[in-house]
């Protein structure tokens, strides 16, 4: 056996069930190997050591006394520090949150526990999820563990980077306009963004409301359907939550592609796309006719629109949900203030950092009377006409293969001082949020540097058993997944 550490999720349940290896040395494993790289990648703001050592020496005597566990209790998981967790700080990486500690645990949470899962810890982020690249975090930037001086892609960069440096064994994290799919794509780890509503979002600290979701970060696509296995399902605490029947996703994974038909979209290779990745998708989409599926050019026509609207949405929404971040009930305060309005304007100013206060700016800009009906409603009508793009190209493709990210990770700094740039690299990811529906980014293959590079798979609305089976497929046909980095 390998480094425990090194093990999937499926693994480590098999060396369990077999008891030739125990949760406590799982979690020690993991634990030893924080402690190993986490000073050169800064996955975490929180690692939960003894109350991870606890349960897991309770999981070890409850297996040993012959107790009914669950199928995955023992394995350790990381969370995203925008999800809450009780007794344990959700800072949210912004100094606006620095000491806020929930009283409560996100349905999310909930799940874990009941399936026997460990939090290991929480970890770093964009502040409140804004950014593509976790270096807007108000506590130090997350490195990519294929090359620390290269961003792991944002906002969820803490946990695809704590996955791909084996600094725990699962995660889950947060997409608003591709921020598990992104960091995934960047770090050569699995990344899934389900359905709008398919996992409930009670306890996720609200970006923008219509567009958030919470997923699997994974080192496999097997791992990814045991995970939403266990997140997926209605919540009534959850409005959006979708009140349907939730199919068994590993049971889809049967490896069998025949028949399939993939729609490769023509406006995904826009002028400027990186020709690294254009020609990682091209031999992805090679390696899935191997299979026997069949891949055609598609239109997805409003494309062009999709970031200017994803924008003016989840800024606006941004500005809205981000009100209630005053000085009076949690959360930072200003120490002197003449009076209440000038305590508002202090502790937003000192809380908040440059790209929180730049996104409700346009937020309330866009929302603001006068400009509502030219910027906000238009908004709305083009996300219209992008889900119905979807509902098209749908009516003749199972699902959409596509580039995942424009280009492979930069370096850190590259583009801090150019706004705009950063906001085009979630070009091929925000569309999805915008319509709602599922998406995937695995391992694809690597530059000649030696960089990651991911391709996504898009599928119709509680169609992600087609995306699990379509990534297990690839991963049993090509072992980039498998590979690590150096650290």
């Amino acid at each position: 056996m390998t480094e425990p550490y090194e093990l999937t999720a499926w693994q480590s349940v098999e060396y369990m069930q077999k008891q030739e290896l125990s949760a406590r040395e799982l979690v020690d494993s993991v634990l030893s190997r924080i402690d190993q790289v986490e000073g050169k990648i800064h996955a975490y703001h929180t690692v939960m050591r003894e109350r991870a050592e606890t349960t897991a020496s309770q999981i070890d005597a409850r297996r040993a006394s012959g107790d009914d566990l669950p199928p995955w209790a023992g394995v350790p998981i990381a969370i995203k520090d925008n999800i809450c967790l009780r007794d344990f700080t959700t800072t949210c990486s912004s100094k606006m949150l620095e000491n806020f500690i929930p009283p409560y645990d996100a349905s999310v949470v909930t799940k874990i526990n009941a399936a026997g899962l460990i939090p290991i810890g929480k970890t770093n982020m964009d502040e409140f999820a804004m950014g593509s690249s976790t270096e807007n975090s108000a506590f130090g930037r997350t490195c990519n563990p294929w090359d620390l001086t290269r961003v792991p892609g944002g906002s969820s960069g803490g946990s695809t980077a704590a996955v791909s440096a084996d600094e725990t064994i699962l995660a889950i994290g947060s997409d608003t306009g591709g921020s598990i799919r992104q960091p995934a794509a960047f770090c050569s780890v699995t990344g899934f963004k389900p359905t709008y509503g398919r996992i409930s979002r009670y306890g996720l600290v609200a970006f923008a409301s219509s567009l958030d979701q919470i997923g699997p970060i994974t080192k496999d696509a097997k791992d990814a359907a045991g995970l939403l296995n266990i997140l997926a399902g209605h919540d009534p605490c959850d409005s959006t939550s979708i009140n349907q029947p939730v199919p068994d996703y590993l049971a889809a994974l049967t490896g069998d592609v025949k028949g399939i038909r993939l729609g490769i979209p023509k406006e995904y290779f826009i002028e400027g796309i990186n020709a690294e990745v254009k020609e990682t998708v091209e031999q992805a989409a090679k390696v899935y006719e191997q299979l026997g599926a069949s891949c055609v050019e598609i239109s997805l026509p409003h494309t062009e629109y999709a970031i200017a609207t994803y924008y003016m949405i989840c800024t606006a929404e941004a500005s809205s949900n981000l009100a209630r971040y005053d000085g009076v009930v949690y959360g930072y305060r200003c120490e002197q203030q003449n009076n209440i309005v000038d305590m508002y304007c202090k502790t937003r100013s000192e809380g908040f950092g440059p790209e929180v206060k730049r996104r409700i700016m346009l937020g309330t800009y866009v929302l603001s009377a006068g400009f509502y009906d030219a910027y906000y409603r238009r908004a709305q009508k083009i996300r219209t006409l992008i889900q119905q793009d979807f509902d098209a190209a749908f009516q003749s493709v199972d699902a959409v293969l596509c580039p995942a990210t424009p280009s492979p990770p930069f370096k850190a700094g590259e583009k801090v001082d150019d706004p705009l740039e950063m906001y085009l690299s979630d070009v091929f990811t925000a569309p999805l949020n915008l319509a709602g529906l599922p998406g995937i980014a695995i391992p694809g293959g690597f530059s000649a540097d030696g960089l990651p590079i991911g391709i996504q798979l898009i599928g119709p609305a509680l169609c992600e058993s087609i995306l699990l089976n379509l990534s297990y497929s690839f991963q049993l046909e090509t072992d980039y997944h498998k590979k690590k980095p150096v650290l």
